[in-house]
């Protein structure tokens, strides 16, 4: 588990603590060396790094050719960067990579927050954050490029909503997200056409909380 200091330091503001916690432990990892590849919808084994060194390297390996995902909330490492010697070691930094992570999941949870019409209840708040991690994890929500698309600021997401004890009171509008958030991953960190995210059936929770 990550400790809470760390998550009080570094994680962004706009999202309590607790949410963080959920973030990390469905879609993270509690090592910050961890490195993650996959090539389509295989996992490709790769050694276990040691040192913050071994990590870049293996990053810089696999980058541009494989989906690469790295350190406590497992950022995709080929955001915004064109070239791997554009590759920065805050992605192996605790704080550096947790502060980006719950950024950028800050961003995918207001896209699909939004998808769903902004609904109250603590059922609908569990489907949104479910949501929101398969998200997380594709780069893809409903057939949209979640990770490239603006953060529209549109949405409050505040946690006094009824039922929703999760988040904060209010996701700022236009929230900060560092400009690399906004820039395309390399093409390969695309999924094929089975992402589950592109079906068109889901359940429609717009009436949830409504009186």
């Amino acid at each position: 588990m990550v400790d809470a200091a760390l998550i009080k330091e570094c994680a962004d503001p706009d999202l309590k603590p607790a949410i963080v916690e959920k973030f990390i432990g469905a879609a993270g990892s509690d090592d910050p060396l961890t490195v993650t590849v996959h090539a389509g919808k295989r996992v490709v084994l790769v050694p276990k790094p040691a040192t913050p060194e071994a990590a870049m390297d293996l990053i810089r390996q696999n980058i541009g050719r494989n989906v690469v995902r790295v350190g406590i909330t497992q950022y995709p490492a080929g955001l915004g960067v064109l070239e791997a010697g554009e590759l920065k070691p805050d992605l192996v930094d605790s704080c550096a990579n947790l502060r980006m992570g719950t950024a950028l999941f800050s961003k995918v949870y207001r896209i699909v927050l939004k998808w769903y019409g902004n609904p109250t209840g603590e059922e609908a708040a569990r489907q949104v954050f479910e949501d929101a991690i398969i998200a997380w994890q594709s780069g893809y929500f409903e057939g949209e490029a979640v990770f490239r698309t603006p953060a529209s600021g549109e949405v409050d997401a505040g946690a006094d909503r009824s039922g929703d004890a999760e988040l904060k009171t209010t996701i700022a509008k236009d929230a900060a997200v560092p400009d690399a958030h906004d820039r395309s991953e390399p093409a390969q960190d695309r999924l094929p056409d089975a992402d589950p995210n592109k079906a068109s059936i889901r359940v429609d929770l717009s009436g949830i909380g409504a009186k």
